[in-house]
């Protein structure tokens, strides 16, 4: 009896062992499963938060370029609404230039002597004279104003200079022809004498 109960106790022993090693087993692949779904629960949560950095760096990166194309449409606009004011305050520049000379011509043609036979004919050229120079005041055309003030190279180009008694050095004496301004721009500097 006694050696039934040995083998009883070795079988149970290695039936318990077995179990033992299958439970350990089991329990170890449990284990491992566990760390394999952590270790792809922590590598999801990276790549989520990859995912995520990526997203903000990209969101971040269109807004500045948002950013760049507003400021750089409002700067054309601004540019486009500047240049359009700039061409309409100067839109008559270009014949304003062509007619000054016309100008100096109608002056000249008055300063011929009148006699009986063409007395007529300087009233007219006066006539046209004067509704050009209105409608040209009209747009901003005007003459500059030279005449005994100080010599000023922004608006007068000196041809001679001549000494007058008691008259200061560098001021006009004399205007051999005439300037003219569009508003703020200077279509043509005046001609002038200087004293020296």
């Amino acid at each position: 009896m006694e050696k039934e109960k040995e083998t009883v106790t070795e079988e149970e022993v290695s039936e318990v062992s077995e179990n033992e090693e299958k439970a350990v087993e089991d329990t170890a692949e449990e284990v491992i499963q566990e760390d394999m779904e952590t270790e792809e629960e922590i590598v999801e949560d990276i790549n989520e938060e990859s995912e995520t950095d990526l997203l903000k760096k990209e969101i971040e990166k269109l807004k500045n370029d948002y950013a760049r194309a507003y400021a750089d449409t409002e700067n054309m606009k601004k540019r486009l609404m500047n240049e359009a004011e700039q061409t309409k305050k100067y839109r008559i520049q270009s014949f304003a230039k062509e007619i000054v000379p016309v100008l100096d011509n109608l002056e000249r043609a008055l300063k011929v002597e009148a006699n009986e036979s063409n007395q007529s004919l300087l009233k007219g050229v006066e006539m046209v004279y004067n509704q050009l120079i209105n409608a040209l005041k009209q747009e901003g055309v005007e003459e500059i104003d030279c005449l005994n003030k100080p010599f000023d190279a922004n608006f007068h180009q000196a041809i001679m200079m001549e000494k007058v008694e008691g008259t200061d050095a560098g001021i006009v004496i004399e205007v051999l022809q005439k300037g003219y301004m569009l508003k703020d721009r200077i279509l043509r500097p005046a001609m002038v004498k200087v004293s020296e």
